[in-house]
């Protein structure tokens, strides 16, 4: 029997774009973009905050800035898993909705005073060491769902980006 030989024309550049993508130079790609997708979603979140018009927690909406103190933020598998959001401990009260008292508290007090919004309305600015305040009579506040709603929206948006990006990155390595 005789050998067979097969040249495929230009396997050998192929090769070498493969081998260029999986020493580093795809993988550091992905990274970077993640982390810009982070940063968009972080972005689309704060839009959600104001735009479901969230009573204003300037903790709350910076805590969504990547470096903020309150940020969550965290960069895993050489740069692949990325994880972000808040630390603020009642992000989640805002969001999901809440009840103004703890069960069985018909009432409570809280401190602060109340001040001239710039559209003319009331707004209640919490202080633990004024002498004045408000009493809160237990009901359910809901909450605004920023948070699914901008995992909504960004799920259209990095579904339409990654096609994008893919499509570069092909023809950027091949």
């Amino acid at each position: 029997m005789a050998d067979i030989e097969i040249t495929v024309e230009g396997l050998d550049e192929f090769l070498d774009k493969l081998r260029r993508a999986a020493h580093g130079g795809f993988e550091a790609q992905v990274a970077l973009w993640l982390e810009s997708m982070g940063e968009d979603f972080l972005d689309i979140v704060q839009d959600e905050i104001i735009g479901t018009e969230t009573v204003e927690y300037r903790l709350l909406l910076s805590s969504f800035n990547r470096g903020h103190q309150e940020n969550y933020w965290e960069v895993s598998n050489g740069g692949l898993t990325l994880g972000v959001g808040t630390n603020v401990n009642y992000a989640a009260y805002v969001n999901d909705g809440h009840w103004t008292t703890r069960e069985g508290v018909r009432k409570r007090w809280v401190p602060g005073y109340f001040i001239t919004g710039p559209r003319g309305e009331e707004k209640f600015v919490y202080d633990p060491n004024a002498d004045t305040g408000m009493v809160l009579y237990r009901k359910w506040v809901e909450g605004t769902h920023y948070w699914e709603l901008a995992a909504g929206i960004f799920k259209e948006h990095f579904g339409r980006n990654l096609e994008r990006r893919l499509q570069q990155w092909i023809d950027d390595y091949f």
